[in-house]
């Protein structure tokens, strides 16, 4: 059983585990954030609405920053921009400490997350770059799986050094670890230049696809928003519900929490490795992914603290199951003249749900309870899913006319 579970990790180029060890150290490193509420609160005495109005700046900075790594990653390559990203934040990280006025922190963060957000498209394609397309979908996984680990150590690590040393020095190990994990990819990744270039014809056709023109990838931009709004409630909404309905610790949310992360860790591999050996349509797992996400949250409609641990299977369940295979997607849309753009689009995707999850949460709770913001999450999962059978109709029906097409001849 162990032996089958690590043959999941096997056939991985180097580069792809030196990406998943940088990813671990970026994002259990990141411990500022987990505690940036706490932090504009109990020391500098924010007022709620100011906070509300610095977590809006986080998200614009992470709107502009996925943006400029598209183009940018076009322009000069994946790898200045992800060595220009965690080198800057990273310095960024150790000035933030400084900024302890509301208008200082509103361009503090707004700087330091459109420069620490252009990493992410940019990895994207330093990953597509190294993987071929069978053990994308894995590669991607992989990376989560650190992105989770790091997830379940940063916090814990981050409120033993506040509480022993204090929240400054929080800023500094945010900083050092960024531009250590940069460090460490400088040395055992060199950068890696297009084998073949283009033809010029080639290149041209390639420029005139806009990624605004391609339709199946807009659609698929639609389903990872609700994605992300779906995902997002869970740390929005979610602990606030736990915290009023039931009188939850944090202790307690935070182990809810750390399910949903252990879950990934453990399963989304081996699941995402079935797939793909089994060629599963893509699509069909998305939306079976999506509706498990719609059922968490028609569960929380029973106000019972015992039904917490199956929503959160549930909601994790879908989370293994849309993630993974959207990267996938959006990767097998992109073509060598617009990788930035096409993985920059995918990212803001995200960035635009994390933004919306939020404040139509929280709208919706204020004006009609929490029940209403449950069934308005479960309607939105159910009609993604519908939405997702439509894009697989219109995936086949392009597969299907380009088969269609007959051979051009060779002869003029």
């Amino acid at each position: 059983m162990i032996k089958k579970y690590l043959d999941n990790f096997k056939d991985f180029p180097k580069e792809i585990w030196i990406l998943t060890l940088i990813t671990f150290i970026n994002r259990a490193g990141t411990m500022v954030i987990p505690f940036l509420s706490k932090y504009m609160k109990e020391n500098l005495e924010f007022s709620y609405s100011q906070i509300g109005w610095v977590m809006v700046f986080f998200g614009v900075g992470s709107i502009i920053g996925t943006w400029l790594s598209g183009k940018l990653s076009d322009k000069i390559g994946f790898y200045k921009v992800m060595v220009f990203s965690l080198f800057v934040s990273g310095i960024v990280f150790i000035l933030l400490q400084y900024a302890t006025t509301f208008e200082e922190l509103c361009v503090g963060i707004l700087v330091l997350t459109t420069i620490a957000d252009m990493f992410r498209p940019a990895m994207l394609v330093c990953l597509k770059t190294f993987t071929t397309k069978e053990n994308r979908a894995r590669a991607y996984s992989l990376t989560r799986a650190a992105i989770n680990l790091g997830f379940l150590f940063g916090p814990v690590l981050g409120g033993l050094i506040i509480m022993q040393l204090g929240y400054e020095y929080i800023f500094y190990v945010d900083g050092a670890t960024c531009i250590l994990a940069i460090i460490v990819f400088m040395f055992f990744v060199k950068e890696k230049k297009l084998q073949v270039k283009l033809k010029k014809h080639h290149e041209k056709a390639f420029k005139k696809v806009s990624v605004m023109k391609d339709k199946p990838f807009m659609l698929h931009l639609v389903i990872c928003l609700i994605t992300g709004i779906l995902f997002f409630q869970i740390f929005t909404t979610l602990p606030l519900y736990h915290k009023e309905r039931f009188n939850m610790s944090e202790f307690d949310s935070g182990l809810l929490l750390s399910l949903n992360g252990l879950l990934i860790l453990l399963f989304e591999l081996p699941i995402v490795n079935y797939v793909s050996k089994n060629k599963i349509n893509n699509h069909k797992v998305i939306s079976l992914g999506l509706l498990l996400m719609a059922t968490s949250f028609l569960l929380l409609l029973f106000p019972w603290e015992a039904i917490l641990i199956p929503m959160m299977l549930f909601m994790t369940c879908g989370v293994m199951l849309t993630f993974p295979f959207a990267n996938s997607f959006a990767m097998e849309r992109s073509n060598e003249m617009q990788e930035g753009k096409y993985m920059a689009a995918f990212t803001m995707s995200y960035s635009f749900a994390h933004i919306l999850s939020a404040k139509t949460g929280m709208e919706i709770i204020q004006n009609s309870g929490y029940e209403s913001n449950w069934m308005f999450m479960t309607i939105l999962g159910v009609a993604g899913t519908l939405l997702v059978f439509k894009l697989s109709k219109m995936v086949e029906k392009e597969e299907l006319k380009e088969r269609m097409i007959p051979v051009e001849s060779n002869e003029k």
